[in-house]
Parts: structure tokens; C-alpha cells; sequence
């Protein structure tokens, strides 16, 4: 429900409205911690699977530093593309702009243990991706016929699916100890286990901004416990500098054609989302249904703050969903409360302290987040599909197109004879099972019923 302490009914519907700066910057902090957690999750993930570590013992360690710091400098500059707009570029409207999850399953496989070398591919694929999926604007509103919650659902379902694993992983003490004693060990799941425990006590037994930021809050508790059992190293934190500029291809360049298409095809799912989060602002915060020129504008946003965060080495950014849901929770629909939070961000990813003390939260602490944050994903993409007509058609398209991915990704050594470009794109199963719904949908006729 809105406070009318911060203006009138219209005046809280008005994009363009500003409310008292002393009630104003509360409330874009509040966006910035809804997203938080999410929006630097990718980073160290990304980051871990390349081999830069967790622990100061890590030689590349400060790269994992590096992306933390570009992932809060980029979601701060993509979304004033939102808020502020430059030309046909945003939506003008209280967008808030973050790290994707979706385009992990693609990114975790390409750097797979390759360092430096696999984040120049990376990044280089990022940015012609950020460049694909802005020249996605003008085409948006033509495409979305090919994207119905049917094929929507089962991609987000499945972008779920592929990462669980990963949190489960990283719960019992991440890849690094696989093998070993402490690998899934008590000392491991118990501050895991802490966090999922706060935050799903939060998540439905409070209101409001801690509802929202119940993962947050739960890492917290979770960081704790993990401190109490000696767990946490403040090496780095230290040694970090206390200002640092991004740094353009800080890892080189490299166009890897696997890469190059994964994020292209991804942009496509991305540039989706969007409009669902645009279309969802617009409705939970003005009462009314989005303009054609606000849905291009968030998507060319979309492209150009992923291509400009690839060139530093930030990664692939969109709209955040929790954030249209704390607007319909505040009813405050001014851009300029987004604003705000957006130049927090900025000014946060140019400290390396900040990315130095969130690297700090240890592995298994990450993973009872992380299995939070990917379960809800795929229930996201359940709830999607509870928006189909489950007929022959449909059942036929979602079990091929779900029995081909997960089958892929559970047995990746069944594709171990093809070119590694192609094991990178199909390995995932996220990709196969995304083509596979699209091409069906588009070819099986109605008359399947």
C-alpha cells in the first residue's frame, strides 16, 4: 500500500514525480538491497568457474574481486539507461537493472576451468551478445508470438534446473574439495543450512522489505555462523584498493563462435523477460498497460548496458523482477527513487573494498543462497507454465524438448565425439531444450488436439 506522506495517489503513479529526497533515498536503498544478493551471485559464480577461487590462497583472486566490483558498477549504469533514458534508450521508468541468471548455463560451461583465457572468449561474446539483443528493440513486439508461456516456461524451468546442481555443490563446500573429507561435511552444511533456514522463515512469516530481501538476510545469518566456526578469511580485504577504475578488456579478446551464439540466443530470452517486467511495472505501479516505445526503450537498454559491461568485464544485465514487485509493495513509482539506488551501486563498484568484503562469504554460505535463488527460479518457470492449456500438443512439445535437455546435461559425455563449440552450446541442455520448444511450437500444427 502507498504512503500518502510521500505525495498524492497520482502523484505516487508518475514516473516523472519525485518524492521528498529524505524519503526518496530510504527508498532506492531498499531497491538496491532487494537486489543485492542476486546481482552479484553470477560474478562469483562466474568467477569460480573459471578457476579464480574463493580464499585468499587463490592467485587470481582479485579477479573474483573484479567482478563483484563490475557487477554493482554496470547494474548502477544500466539502469539509469532505465530511469534517465538518453535518446531512444530507456524506458524512463523505475527499472532496476541487474546481473542475469540466465545466461549462466551458457557462460558457466565456456570458462569451465580456463582462467584468463576463457574470460577473454567470455567477455567477447558478451559484448556482440549486448549488441544483438539491442538491435532486439526494434523487433521485439514482432517476436513474441514465437515465446508463448509454454516455451517461456519451460526455459526459465530449465535455467532453474541446470544450476541447482551448482548449489548444491557449493553448499557442501564447492568443486575444489570434491574428494576430500571435508567435501559435504557438518562443518559445511551447517551454516548452508542456516541460511536456507532464516530465509525461509523470513520469506513467509514477515512483510515487506524483509520479506524481499529475505536471501540477503539469510546470507547474513548464514555469514555468521560461518565466522563463529572460523570459516571467513579477511586476507583480501586488506590488500584491496580503496578506489579502482574498470580497466577495458581486461582479459583480451577472443571470438569464440559457441559463446558468440549461446548469448545471442540467450539475449532473445532475456529481451523477453523485460517486457514481462516492464509490462508488470506498469500495471502494479501506474494502473495502466506499457507503450511500444517503453518496451524498445527497456530493451535497448537491456543491449547497451550488457555490451558496455562485457568491454570492462562486467556480465550480462536485465530487469529485476523482485524490484517490480517492492513497486507494487511501496506503490511509489517515481524513476528517480531508482535513481538513486542506481548511483549508490555505481559509486559501490568503484571500491574494491566492497567487492573484496562480499568476497569474503564463503562457499557453502553462497550455496544455501544459491539453492534458494535457483529453486525459485524454477518455480518461476512451473508457475509460467500454469498458464497452459495442457493439450496433446503441448505435452508432446514440453516432454520431447524437457527429456532432450535434462538428458543432455545429466550425460554430457553422449555428444563427447562432436566439436567442442558444439558440446559448449548443447552440454547445457538449456539451449537444445529452448530450440527444440521454439522450432515445435512453430511447426506442430493446432490440429495435434
Amino acid at each position: 500500500m502507498a504512503d500518502t506522506s510521500l505525495g498524492t495517489a497520482e502523484q505516487l503513479r508518475d514516473p516523472n514525480y519525485t518524492p521528498p529526497i529524505a524519503q526518496a533515498v530510504p527508498l532506492g536503498i531498499q531497491h538496491v538491497l532487494a537486489m543485492f544478493v542476486s546481482n552479484v551471485t553470477p560474478a562469483i559464480i562466474v568467477a569460480g568457474a573459471a578457476g579464480f577461487g574463493f580464499g585468499s590462497n587463490s592467485p587470481d583472486f582479485p579477479n573474483m574481486i573484479y567482478m563483484i566490483q563490475m557487477s554493482m558498477l554496470f547494474a548502477g549504469i544500466a539502469t539509469l539507461f532505465q530511469s534517465i533514458g538518453m535518446g531512444p534508450v530507456g524506458a524512463r521508468l523505475p527499472i532496476v537493472q541487474g546481473t542475469s541468471f540466465a545466461f549462466l548455463p551458457v557462460m558457466i560451461p565456456a570458462v569451465a576451468g580456463q582462467g584468463i583465457e576463457g574470460m577473454a572468449g567470455l567477455m567477447t561474446g558478451v559484448v556482440i551478445g549486448g549488441i544483438f539483443h539491442f538491435c532486439l528493440g526494434t523487433v521485439i513486439g514482432r517476436i513474441r508470438f514465437a515465446l508463448p508461456p509454454l516455451v517461456t516456461g519451460l526455459i526459465v524451468l530449465m535455467i532453474g534446473l541446470s544450476l541447482i546442481k551448482v548449489g548444491i555443490q557449493y553448499a557442501a563446500g564447492g568443486v575444489p574439495l570434491i574428494g576430500t573429507p571435508e567435501y559435504g561435511s557438518a562443518a559445511m552444511w551447517t551454516p548452508a543450512f542456516v541460511v536456507i533456514l532464516v530465509t525461509l522463515v523470513l520469506k513467509f512469516f514477515t512483510r515487506g522489505l524483509i520479506s524481499v530481501a529475505a536471501v540477503l538476510v539469510g546470507l547474513i545469518a548464514g555469514y555468521l555462523v560461518a565466522l563463529a566456526m572460523g570459516q571467513v578469511n579477511f586476507a583480501n580485504v586488506g590488500r584491496a584498493a580503496v578506489f579502482a577504475p574498470p580497466m577495458p578488456f581486461k582479459w583480451g579478446i577472443e571470438f569464440n563462435s559457441a559463446i558468440i551464439i549461446g548469448m545471442c540466443f540467450m539475449a532473445v530470452i532475456s529481451a523477453i523477460e523485460t517486457v514481462g517486467d516492464v509490462s508488470g511495472i506498469c500495471k502494479g505501479g501506474a494502473g495502466r498497460e506499457a507503450t511500444d516505445k517503453e518496451i524498445s526503450g527497456a530493451t535497448y537498454a537491456d543491449g547497451l548496458g550488457t555490451a558496455i559491461a562485457g568491454v570492462f568485464g562486467g556480465l550480462p544485465n536485465t530487469s529485476f523482477s523482485q524490484n517490480v514487485g517492492l513497486i507494487s509493495m511501496t506503490g511509489v513509482m517515481s524513476r528517480h527513487v531508482v535513481t538513486i539506488g542506481a548511483v549508490f551501486l555505481i559509486v559501490c563498484g568503484l571500491l574494491p573494498k566492497i567487492g573484496a568484503i562480499v568476497s569474503t562469504v564463503p562457499i557453502n554460505v553462497l550455496g544455501g543462497g544459491v539453492i534458494v535463488m535457483f529453486g525459485m527460479v524454477a518455480a518461476a518457470g512451473v508457475n509460467m507454465l500454469a498458464d497452459v492449456t495442457w493439450n496433446r500438443r503441448n505435452m508432446v512439445i514440453f516432454a520431447v524438448s524437457l527429456s532432450v535437455g535434462l538428458g543432455l546435461q545429466l550425460e554430457p559425455g553422449a555428444l563427447q565425439h562432436l566439436p567442442r563449440t558444439l558440446q559448449i552450446l548443447l552440454t547445457s541442455g538449456l539451449l537444445p531444450a529452448a530450440a527444440l520448444s521454439i522450432i515445435l511450437n512453430l511447426v506442430l500444427p493446432e490440429e495435434l488436439d
